[in-house]
């Protein structure tokens, strides 16, 4: 990887660790618009100057969009969403490999011990 590529990482990284800046992708990954209030609902628990704050790096970074009915994911930001959906099987995997380890690591009950 040439260290310009690994500078364009770091700063989408750096953006998408921003509280909020992958919920509000999530929601708008489904292509409908939504309205602000509608987006506030879909992400959860995000204030509305956290979440206009969001917006606007995500619109600045040409990711998100406001179209007439609402927010909605530019063409960059549904391929970046379409790409976030291998996050999502990898986390499955991820999942169950660790409630496996997990249990494993857990000692039987009942071994007579006092």
């Amino acid at each position: 990887m040439s260290a310009k590529d690994k500078i364009a990482v770091m700063k989408l990284f750096d953006l998408l660790e921003s509280r909020y800046a992958m919920r509000i992708i999530w929601a708008l990954s489904d292509g409908h618009p939504q309205t602000f209030r509608l987006l506030q609902d879909s992400v959860g628990g995000v204030t509305p100057n956290t979440l206009n704050t969001r917006i606007k790096q995500l619109r600045a970074a040409h990711l998100v969009d406001h179209a007439g009915h609402g927010y909605r994911l530019t063409t960059q930001g549904s391929e970046l969403a379409r790409r976030l959906t291998e996050v999502q099987a990898f986390a499955g995997k991820w999942s169950q490999q660790q409630a496996r380890l997990a249990a494993a690591a857990t000692p039987p009950s009942g071994n007579g011990a006092p």
